[in-house]
């Protein structure tokens, strides 16, 4: 793997509920495992905006970005980001939140359905609910992707890793054909990037999310821009799966992976 694409643009620090490491600690180990980038994006529920005080963690974030952005100038690229999860849900306050800081990187994700808490707090699943949720994140998706205002989807086979660790249920995406093909399409025509998220290869079900099926889907429907991203909530895990991840993106015949800054794609070169 060429050693430029070591750019993981979905990482969070100890300002997102979940996350464990400081952003000068994260930086410190980028560096150590030699990365060329690192986006640090926490978490931003639109959903939830000041119920859990993410008016708060969102401004500590991005202070943290800055100061490392400085510390680390000549090592690493420190890139200003945020993960937006469930924007179409309150697309007036999404928009305000985003006008509040510059970001280089905004990541569009959704992790619950409306009313309903996050996948990952969810403890059962049967199928049928299974295969039903599915439809509707794929539409949740869908209307993230009508409004635009990101630069990355995210994860966008997410459900699936807890319907198989909670319940063992494997979702045939070959069902929803229709509905991925219309949501990559629209993701291709907006020039929006897809993101390879490795999260899942740590996790039970064992596959990138999405994996390489609708990688090269993305692909064929013109998609141009891909990014990599551990979705890191531990800096051991920075760029963990890369390889795999890169492998996927060049059999699917992407010679580019991308990141950006100020919004702006930077083509890298996969080969």
């Amino acid at each position: 793997m060429n050693n430029s694409c070591l750019i993981d643009t979905h990482v969070h620090s100890d300002n997102s509920p979940d996350g464990n490491h400081s952003c000068t600690f994260l930086c410190e180990q980028a560096v150590e495992k030699g990365l060329r980038a690192i986006a640090i994006t926490d978490h931003c529920e639109t959903d939830t905006y000041l119920k859990d005080h993410y008016d708060r963690s969102t401004m500590q974030s991005y202070l943290e970005i800055l100061k490392a952005k400085v510390s680390f100038t000549g090592e690493l690229i420190v890139l200003r980001g945020i993960e937006l999860g469930q924007a179409v849900y309150d697309i007036p306050l999404a928009e305000k939140i985003l006008a509040k800081q510059e970001y280089d990187i905004v990541i569009g994700s959704i992790h619950n359905l409306r009313g309903r808490e996050d996948f990952y707090f969810m403890e059962q699943f049967t199928e049928e609910e299974a295969y039903a949720q599915t439809e509707e994140y794929l539409q949740e998706l869908l209307l993230l992707t009508q409004w635009g205002k990101f630069d990355v989807l995210a994860h966008l086979t997410y459900p699936l890793r807890y319907f198989y660790a909670r319940s063992g249920i494997q979702i045939d995406m070959t069902r929803f054909q229709k509905q991925t093909d219309e949501l990559l399409a629209l993701l291709a025509e907006k020039e929006r990037a897809l993101e390879i998220n490795t999260a899942g290869l740590r996790q039970p079900i064992g596959k990138l999310s999405p994996d390489f099926p609708l990688i090269r889907r993305f692909r064929e429907l013109g998609g141009k821009y891909i990014t990599f991203g551990s979705d890191a909530h531990y800096a051991e895990h920075l760029a963990a799966g890369f390889a795999e991840a890169h492998e996927a993106a060049v059999q699917a015949g992407f010679d580019e992976c991308v990141f950006f800054q100020n919004h702006h794609p930077m083509c890298i070169p996969l080969h």
